[in-house]
């Protein structure tokens, strides 16, 4: 949006940020209760209070724990996520390879001090906690599926990424602003895209992206050979790989994102290179921000190149941008 405000002129400079914590949900009570904990407040004599006080029961304090679920449907991400796996022929295998090469990527990333300077120390903590460098397919492969435990079920707490704590922010300004406060330019937003599916109709939660990447790559005349870095949200290693089956098949592409032929296959070689969300971990309001700082620094560090961000979210909704050196 504020790319959107500079372009059209309507701001020279802004900031883009957000947050979340998944650590300190409140926890609700029933709406029972809080209507009798009204009713109580409103007593005046001591014997309307005594009267209210009567009224509770015991199941009015049952508390009401928070759940990443869609209100329409009632399943969880993690649940929607499993239908996917299970439509695109996803194996448990490739979502734990997936998953190791997004730890190992990341692991060298802080090695090396890509995030030295992405990072603001908070509380000691100067590293993402949950990067797991040690890990290993034998290890990934001892994880029991934590959504569906049918005996058919793929995704674990090791293949899906974990609900963390963080903040990110990023600053943009038009060439000009930047030029005049000596500000070094990393890299450019070139264009982006928004998309959604009918997810309470059959679609797929998480199939939005291939509809936002579709739309811009089709606007900008581009095709992923024209790509030098690939940023796939890893919402679930079997959300990102169900993303690229369906932009390598051919029917699906055609039929469903208007294309006349298939967008093909990535080259893995280009994906997310410094570590994916399933290594990092998506705090929702923050992830967006990480994934452009990340990958502004890599076209910065490059020297030039294109880079394609895709990124899932609840709802049904996909984000899709470019950016450039």
């Amino acid at each position: 949006s504020i790319a959107n405000k500079i372009s059209l002129g309507q701001a020279e400079v802004g900031i883009a940020g957000g947050m979340d914590t998944n650590s300190d949900f409140a926890i609700e009570f029933q709406k029972s209760f809080a209507q009798k904990l009204f009713d109580f407040n409103k007593s005046r004599s001591t014997g309307d209070k005594v009267k209210s006080l009567l009224e509770f029961r015991v199941q009015d304090l049952k508390p009401k724990f928070p759940a990443v679920v869609e209100p329409r449907t009632g399943k969880s991400m993690g649940q929607h996520c499993e239908l996917m796996a299970q439509e695109w022929k996803i194996s448990r295998e490739d979502q734990d390879q997936l998953t190791l090469e997004s730890h190992q990527k990341a692991e060298a990333a802080y090695s090396e001090g890509f995030y030295d300077d992405l990072i603001c120390e908070f509380a000691g903590l100067k590293k993402d906690a949950i990067v797991r460098g040690d890990t290993s397919l034998e290890k990934l492969s001892k994880l029991k599926p934590a959504f569906d435990k049918s005996g058919a079920g793929t995704l674990t707490a090791g293949n899906s990424t974990a609900l963390t704590d963080g903040a990110s922010c990023i600053l943009l300004a038009s060439e000009e602003h930047a030029k005049k406060m000596n500000w070094p330019v990393l890299a450019y937003l070139k264009d982006a895209q928004a998309a959604a599916v009918d997810f309470v109709a059959g679609e797929g939660l998480l199939m939005a992206p291939t509809q936002a990447v579709a739309d811009l790559l089709k606007r900008q005349k581009m095709t992923f050979a024209d790509l030098d870095f690939f940023e796939v949200h890893e919402a679930f290693a079997a959300q990102a790989l169900c993303t690229f089956k369906a932009w390598e098949d051919e029917e699906f592409c055609k039929n469903k994102l208007g294309l006349e032929k298939a967008l093909g296959p990535i080259d893995r070689t280009k994906l997310n290179v410094k570590g994916g969300s399933v290594a990092l971990g998506h705090p929702f309001g923050a992830t967006g921000g990480r994934i452009v700082a990340g990958l502004a620094k890599i076209l910065h560090q490059a020297g030039s190149g294109k880079g394609l961000i895709s990124i899932c979210t609840g709802g049904g909704m996909g984000v899709a941008a470019i950016l450039e050196k």
